[in-house]
């Protein structure tokens, strides 16, 4: 996913998109796969369409809100109807991702194979930010064109870390540890010069949640606080200039201040655009604008609630609790290692990106959202799957062996 060319083939109208109508060589795939799903229940209708996961009735919930939505904003001419279009397509694409994934995957056997690519194009992509961090200029994900965004690459190195991370401390294969460790050392140079804050704030977050599943867990959380604490003495020098720079902006036309500190322009903007939504929003309460129908909003819940009003914004929250709850359930329920691991690191990532969304349109961000979208189709199916290959592992045990007799 992060390894794909974008291909530009058309532009739109609106400020929500400058980059144009963007197409991926996962996109294709996603279409092939799905027209190969739809042949195969076509001949084998007993599979089902779609199999049934407590993430379906709030999916369904907050694809119908967009869809109502952006309708109204149609209507009203507040969106455009090929941008509106797109965004919602791109969004239904996300869960996609997740039904494809639920749908035919078989076996554990499957998804080590899939973390494992996961991890090495996590692997890949750091290094070519590592290659990257010479030319003094912000690292971004590969592929990005004239349009760098070193916040998404942020995002995206904070999601995968937390969930290697996760496996590392449960895991019992030495050799995993090795690689595990060695993916992680190669994500922390990326990850430091993106020189995102907003993924540096969400990486506190997302290590108090690994530190708070583990043996001697008021041990590892202090450390972690101490850890955060200690940490200017050691980062370089760009990266704490750009956390400093928040505060130590030279006064410019815009500044927001609280108290006696003076924000820089970029966090003013984003403070100064929640301020806008909560009077704007009002105009359109229940709907709001349609997808793409306001101006652009540099942080998620905003925007979510300016554009698809309060019953977006509440099938929103829905959806996000149910991933949380998903989560939490399906953790107790693994008993692996490797994929108690995964749970707790996908939990430790997940709540980062929360974080990460104060000042990102995170859940809404292809190169975030493709591997998201991903390992929430892996969690909601583990335990099944994890039940059904230690049910299959006792039943060869039971079996005769054909050489004994």
């Amino acid at each position: 996913m992060l390894l794909s060319p974008e291909i530009i083939i058309g532009q739109t109208a609106g400020a929500s998109l400058e980059r144009g109508v963007t197409l991926r060589f996962e996109d294709l795939l996603l279409v092939v796969i799905g027209i190969s799903w739809f042949a195969k229940n076509a001949i084998h209708k007993e599979l089902g369409l779609l199999l049934k996961t407590p993430l379906n009735l709030a999916i369904l919930f907050y694809v119908l809100v967009c869809l109502v939505s952006t309708g109204l904003g149609i209507l009203g001419g507040r969106v455009s109807p090929k941008t509106g279009a797109f965004f919602v397509l791109k969004y239904i694409e996300y869960f996609v991702v997740f039904f494809m994934m639920v749908n035919h995957v078989k076996n554990t056997d499957q998804i080590k194979r899939f973390i494992f690519c996961l991890f090495l194009t996590c692997l890949i992509t750091s290094i070519i930010g590592i290659l990257q961090i010479p030319s003094g200029e912000r690292v971004s994900a590969p592929f990005e064109g004239q349009t760098r965004e070193p916040n998404t690459f942020g995002g995206y190195l904070l999601f995968i870390g937390a969930v290697a991370a996760g496996v590392l401390v449960k895991v019992d294969d030495k050799r995993t540890k090795q690689l595990l460790v060695l993916l992680l050392i190669c994500i922390i140079p990326p990850f430091l010069f993106t020189q995102s804050r907003s993924s540096f704030l969400a990486l506190i977050p997302a290590c108090l949640v690994i530190g708070s599943m583990v043996r001697r867990r008021v041990v590892i959380i202090g450390l972690i606080l101490m850890f955060f604490l200690i940490s200017p003495l050691f980062l370089p020098t760009s990266v704490k200039n750009r956390i400093l720079h928040t505060f130590t902006q030279p006064e410019r036309p815009g500044q927001l201040k609280v108290g006696t500190l003076r924000l820089d322009t970029s966090t003013s903007a984003r403070l100064a655009s929640w301020n806008e939504v909560l009077k704007d929003w009002p105009r359109y309460p229940l709907f709001g604008y349609g997808i793409t129908g306001y101006k652009f909003v540099d942080a998620q819940y905003p925007r979510v609630l300016v554009e698809t009003g309060l019953i977006g914004f509440m099938t929103f929250i829905y959806l996000l609790y149910s991933i949380l709850k998903l989560a939490i359930k399906n953790i107790r329920s693994v008993k692996s290692p490797y994929f108690r691991g995964l749970g707790i690191g996908f939990l430790a990532g997940y709540t980062g990106l929360l974080f990460h969304s104060l000042a990102a349109n995170t859940f809404i961000i292809v190169r975030i959202m493709e591997p998201f979208w991903f390992f929430v189709g892996i969690i909601a199916v583990l335990p099944a799957l994890e039940q059904q290959s230690l049910t299959q592992s006792q039943v060869n045990q039971s079996r005769p062996n054909p050489a004994a007799v």
